[in-house]
């Protein structure tokens, strides 16, 4: 399978390269479309993303939250960007899919279905926006 196009925030880059992720994270992130947080068109994965994915392996759809390492809590569904099923979504659009290499040797391919809570709607993450509270 070919590998999908991918676009992260600049903020995304940044704080996952600083993460020192494994090789195939890294190579994701380097041919990685990076654009300013305002440029991602909706539908895309992105960090503190809520996104519907599907397990073509499994044949199970699971909705998670992508999140930074610290943040990780699997019983809240929140799945850290250093994870197989992670790195794998991040950047992805609505309706692409990635194969992607997991621990047990297996290759899994995933299937972005919705991004239901993306971050900019919520508030602008590089910390120049506002949110209501």
């Amino acid at each position: 399978m070919r590998k999908p196009h991918v676009i992260l925030t600049e903020a995304d880059f940044v704080g996952v390269m600083a993460l020192q992720p494994h090789p195939a994270l890294q190579d994701e992130l380097e041919r990685a479309t990076v654009v300013p947080a305002e440029g991602v068109p909706p539908g895309v994965v992105t960090m503190n993303s809520r996104v519907r994915y599907f397990d073509e392996h499994s044949g199970v759809c699971r909705e998670i939250e992508l999140v930074y390492p610290e943040n990780a809590d699997i019983a809240d569904a929140k799945v850290s960007v250093l994870a197989p099923v992670g790195a794998a979504l991040l950047g992805l659009e609505v309706g692409q899919s990635i194969d992607w290499p997991f621990p047990s040797g297996e290759t899994r391919r995933l299937r972005v279905q919705q991004v239901l809570d993306p971050p900019a709607a919520r508030r602008d993450d590089t910390g120049d926006g506002s949110s209501a509270t």
